[in-house]
């Protein structure tokens, strides 16, 4: 834990120590995590599992520098840690590095080295860092977060992004592992209220939970996907599917979640959620609902229900969450 911290401390200011301008923006994070679960027959302190990283209690922040000189920007560091709270196993804290990527602004397109979204699906554009709901990277999907580099770039059409990744998630690795990944999207969705984007990615990713290897060596990816994103009035619609093999054997992945705001500037979010997966011969559905209330700009309450037919667990599950600049 203190290795990662000291590294990412290192990285953090080595990357400052460029700043041209004083421009950034600091938040502290905490949340607290708490429910029951009908298989286990007895509280929880996570929200996914206790090996995987999201969510549980703890305590960060999340710090993004401007790099920027007297004519135009140049990019942004961002860091964002946390100090997360195992209530059972060896290791009772857990130090993770959400965050932690330098963007480059070339003018023709963004560049990005560090941990950061790899191009594939939906979590490539939905920040779900602080959400209970989980998308199809929570899920084995590919990562939320991996090491490696890759770039991005705005169309008025779209989007086009692509990357090349460790394929180790939360921690990295070398152990022959890789994962490259190409999105192309059209729609700008604070423009068009819609997004369409088609994914492929190709690799041989280490299986890994948060910080937790499965495997110690790398399995066969090889998916395409299609995901969209539709914004009407009051209604959120995100769907994602994904087709394609995973340790050498056919899979399949097929994730909706419709939301539907209320009150004034959205405070009160209800949420459902469908998920399907199938690897090979084993496959799972699991029902989600949520409910979102921002008791404050500060301030939110989230709460889950979720079934998993394949373990026959009824899950309830409440999270208070605080982000605050400073």
């Amino acid at each position: 834990m203190f290795k990662r911290l000291w590294l990412a401390g290192s990285f953090f200011l080595l990357l400052s120590s460029f700043a041209l301008a004083k421009s950034y923006l600091f938040y502290l994070e905490a949340q607290g995590v708490a429910g029951y679960s009908s298989a286990l027959k007895k509280g929880i302190l996570y929200s996914l599992s206790q090996e995987d990283a999201m969510q549980k209690p703890s305590l960060g922040f999340d710090y993004i520098q401007r790099i920027s000189g007297e004519t135009r920007d140049y990019g942004a560091f961002a860091l964002q840690v946390r100090l997360a709270y195992n209530y059972k196993g060896s290791k009772k804290f857990e130090f993770q590095v959400y965050n932690g990527y330098f963007k480059y602004k070339a003018g023709f397109s963004d560049f990005w080295i560090g941990h950061n979204r790899p191009a594939l699906g939906l979590s490539s554009t939905l920040d779900s860092h602080s959400l209970l709901l989980p998308t199809l990277a929570m899920k084995g999907f590919g990562f939320d977060r991996d090491w490696g580099v890759g770039f991005s770039k705005d169309m008025d059409w779209g989007n086009i992004a692509a990357s090349l990744t460790t394929g180790s998630g939360m921690p990295l690795y070398f152990k022959g592992n890789y994962l490259g990944a190409v999105r192309v999207s059209k729609g700008v969705l604070n423009r068009d209220n819609y997004s369409l984007g088609l994914s492929l990615a190709y690799g041989k990713p280490l299986e890994t939970m948060s910080y937790h290897l499965m495997s110690q060596d790398p399995n066969s990816f090889q998916f395409m996907g299609a995901d969209w994103t539709y914004l009407w009035n009051n209604f959120e619609n995100r769907v994602e599917v994904m087709a394609g093999r995973k340790m050498e054997q056919h899979a399949y992945a097929l994730f909706w979640r419709l939301g539907v705001n209320f009150l004034e500037e959205n405070r009160l979010r209800l949420e459902v959620q469908p998920f399907y997966w199938k690897v090979g011969k084993s496959s799972d559905c699991q029902l989600s609902g949520g409910i979102t209330y921002q008791l404050s700009a500060d301030i939110a309450l989230r709460s889950m229900y979720q079934y998993i037919h394949g373990v026959n667990d009824h899950r309830i599950i409440f999270q208070i969450y605080f982000y605050k600049g400073v």
